[in-house]
């Protein structure tokens, strides 16, 4: 693994980490941000705003593109513009990005980093988010992980395993939220027996510009399928634990431009003086090309094809 300073779209501080497979570029001039994820010399799995590249210092809110935290549930908070510079440190196999204190007005009081650990081969990329409570009063929240995914592809959620109604099978098992512009007539959505799946267009046909729903996943990953590459994020879940939104971990969002693949941890109270993890990992394939993953469509190709990728977590 290989730690380098480069200048990025005009970001001159920007962090390039790298093995023998893949890169992760982080972003320091404002962030923490993760604003590319690919292979080696390969295009980016993640969007980026074309409009905002090298941009600092905004008072308003900046969306880069890119891996971002943020804070559920989605309030004005949540908006709070990370466009200054971070703290950087060196950890044993990766980086850490720390932003600064949310101290400006109002500010939230609130301190976010990121940190990526890359394994010294593969694909296989750890992203520990930690949000600290530096106030004076304990606050409730979630934190959230935002991947804006390029163009042009299909997000992949697992459902809970079905089973037919007997006495053992009673009470529901899982849930779908629905925001006002969830519209499951958009053909943006397919809703099958085993996964749900969300296309990113550039001119949709549906009612609203923008679709999102929400689950509670219990298998605790999802995928990305775009252009042959297959991007999987992965989190564990803690049984018992009240999840934002109305229990959800795993949330979808497409619109013209993008899709975002979200995972959120418990909503919790954080108290003065603590900080809670929220840890991802990545991993990324090559689909259909001689000797990489076939392509292929439909919930078979699911079971036979991403299903086995969850035991082989690098390329």
């Amino acid at each position: 693994m290989r730690v380098e300073r480069i200048n990025y779209k005009g970001w001159p501080n920007s962090l390039r980490i790298r093995n023998d497979t893949v890169e992760v570029v982080l972003l320091t001039d404002v962030g923490p941000r993760s604003i590319f994820y690919g292979f080696l010399g390969g295009e980016n799995q993640f969007h980026e705003v074309t409009a905002h590249a090298g941009q600092t210092g905004a008072k308003e809110y900046v969306a880069y593109g890119g891996q971002r935290l943020w804070v559920s549930p989605e309030v004005e908070r949540t908006y709070y513009p990370d466009n200054v510079a971070c703290l950087i440190q060196e950890t044993s196999g990766g980086v850490r990005v720390t932003a600064p204190v949310e101290d400006r007005l109002p500010g939230t009081h609130l301190q976010k980093e990121i940190e990526v650990r890359l394994d010294s081969s593969g694909s296989r990329v750890r992203v520990l988010h930690r949000i600290s409570n530096h106030g004076r009063q304990a606050t409730q929240l979630a934190p959230w992980a935002i991947s804006m995914m390029a163009p042009g592809g299909r997000a992949i959620l697992p459902l809970p395993p079905k089973a037919p109604l007997d006495m053992q099978h009673l009470l529901p098992v899982g849930l779908f939220a629905l925001w006002s512009y969830t519209d499951f007539a958009d053909p943006r959505w397919r809703l099958g027996t085993k996964y749900i799946q969300l296309k990113q267009e550039a001119h949709p046909s549906g009612l609203f510009r923008e679709q999102m729903g929400g689950i509670f996943n219990p298998a605790g990953w999802g995928a990305y399928l775009r252009e042959g590459h297959l991007f999987m994020k992965r989190v564990s879940i803690l049984a018992g634990a009240c999840y934002p939104d109305h229990g959800c971990n795993f949330e979808l969002y497409s619109d013209p431009d993008f899709l975002e693949l979200e995972t959120l941890g418990p909503l919790i109270e954080l108290s003065p003086g603590q900080t809670v993890t929220h840890e991802e990992e990545w991993s990324l394939w090559r689909v259909g090309g001689e000797g990489d993953v076939p392509l292929g469509e439909g919930e078979d190709w699911i079971d036979g094809v991403v299903l086995p990728r969850l035991a082989e977590p690098t390329a």
